[in-house]
């Protein structure tokens, strides 16, 4: 599990499960910890510009993983019908190919369904 921070305050983990390798990017559920109620009311109301959060991301080893921003979107308020809450965390702008090294499973989706021509 990647570590997402505020700051220096542990606000969740997300195992970065998917994303777009073309991009850089990682994204997965979010699960929160304690520190998440203190950025929440910011995570659900603001997904245009975070930045004022300083959320980062640390590999399970946990090193800081280089990219441009993160992001923890946070959709509970719109959970319908008794569907669990969705949280994503998402980190933007991994480089290459850091991205490869630590995403294999995204790369090898990407490849499937986007086939060199």
């Amino acid at each position: 599990m990647y570590a997402i921070y505020a700051g220096d305050t542990l606000v969740g983990h997300s195992a970065l499960e998917s994303g777009d390798p073309s991009m850089g990017v990682a994204c997965g559920l979010f699960i929160a910890a304690d520190g998440y109620d203190a950025v929440r009311h910011e995570c659900r109301t603001n997904h245009a510009d975070q930045s004022g959060l300083a959320l980062s991301a640390r590999t399970p080893a946990g090193n800081p993983l280089p990219c441009v921003a993160v992001a923890v979107l946070d959709y509970s308020d719109q959970a319908v019908d008794g569907q669990p809450a969705y949280v994503e965390a998402a980190v933007l702008g991994i480089p290459h190919p850091l991205y490869a090294e630590l995403f294999p499973e995204n790369v090898t989706a990407h490849a499937q369904r986007f086939p060199a021509r």
